[in-house]
């Protein structure tokens, strides 16, 4: 199958070839041995640009003629194609679809060439072929979001940070390209951090260095509860020493002795309705200060036996 086969079903509005067997389409002239319309192929090749640019364009879609006239352009500007592929040679795409996707604008630019216009052809297909890899790496590359300036500025980086090497003979540094490129420093790092998003790491990639066959998910590290719990317990310090001495003693009985109330009186010398009472106020005042809120209603009322309100539970 030829480039043109291969490469035109990506590009809308081209059906292709004829299948075989099927007659030529309406208006397209009967096909006469060695007439104009169905000359062969070695003798288009003897034709310039503009006549196989007027044939592709005159005859309608699936006409064998037209399909020739462009293989043959195809094939005579397939060196622009290898040459604009080979300015994202560092990227990570392969170097064949890259030469893949510039066919296709090549395509887009022999169907959108007008020879009328002064100019050749290969002037008009170059930035056609690299807008359509540049499409390719903003549509189908960033498994993130990107902004699309932030993309294309990347790509301008893959593409001149080789030649920047060769004129300055040293790997060019951050001021350089910035200037080359005539961007901000800080549009270049910003660059520099999104090209990191191209290509991420999988996290099942094993990490170099450690035993064992390590993973990066490995690394990673997870939810600790007993941060909260330090986190929660360093806010109750801050205020731990506005309550009175005799109720901290019973907090911590209560909460950290794991003392019932009952037991908590006993020691105390006082009556579990008494240590519900102290055990209420001392939390609702800790919530209040916690929660920055008023002193809460449900405190000031009285306690079940062995419970606490439940307003003032933390």
């Amino acid at each position: 199958m030829s480039v043109t086969e291969c490469t035109a079903e990506q590009v809308s509005g081209y059906p292709g070839p004829p299948a075989a067997g099927q007659s030529a389409s309406p208006g397209e002239p009967a096909p006469v041995p060695g007439g104009p319309a169905c000359r062969a192929a070695e003798d288009l090749a003897g034709l310039g640009d503009r006549e196989l640019l007027a044939i592709a364009g005159s005859l309608p879609p699936g006409s064998a003629c037209r399909d020739a006239a462009r293989e043959l352009l195809v094939s005579r500007y397939g060196h622009l194609v290898r040459s604009c592929a080979r300015r994202y040679s560092r990227s990570p795409e392969p170097a064949e679809d890259l030469i893949q996707v510039g066919y296709v604008g090549l395509l887009k630019a022999i169907g959108n060439f007008d020879p009328a216009f002064a100019g050749g052809l290969a002037a008009f297909a170059r930035p056609c072929i690299s807008g359509e890899i540049k499409k390719h790496f903003r549509d189908k590359r960033w498994p993130v979001h990107v902004p699309r300036p932030v993309q294309e500025l990347v790509l301008e980086i893959r593409a001149d940070a080789g030649h920047l090497t060769q004129d300055l003979g040293r790997a060019p540094a951050e001021s350089d390209l910035a200037r080359h490129l005539g961007v901000s420093g800080d549009a270049l790092r910003e660059a520099r951090l999104a090209e990191l998003a191209f290509q991420p790491g999988s996290l099942d990639a094993p990490v170099r260095g450690e035993p064992g066959g390590a993973t990066l998910a490995d690394q990673l590290g997870g939810e600790d509860p007993r941060l909260e719990h330090m986190l929660g317990m360093r806010a109750v310090a801050m205020h731990w020493g506005e309550l009175p001495p005799r109720e901290q003693n019973i907090l911590v009985m209560r909460f950290y002795g794991d003392m019932t109330q009952a037991q908590i009186g006993q020691q105390l010398g006082i009556s579990q309705m008494h240590v519900s009472r102290l055990t209420a106020r001392a939390l609702g005042h800790l919530r209040t200060r916690l929660l920055g809120q008023q002193d809460h209603p449900a405190c000031a009322g009285p306690a079940l036996p062995g419970r606490v309100p439940a307003g003032c539970r933390t």
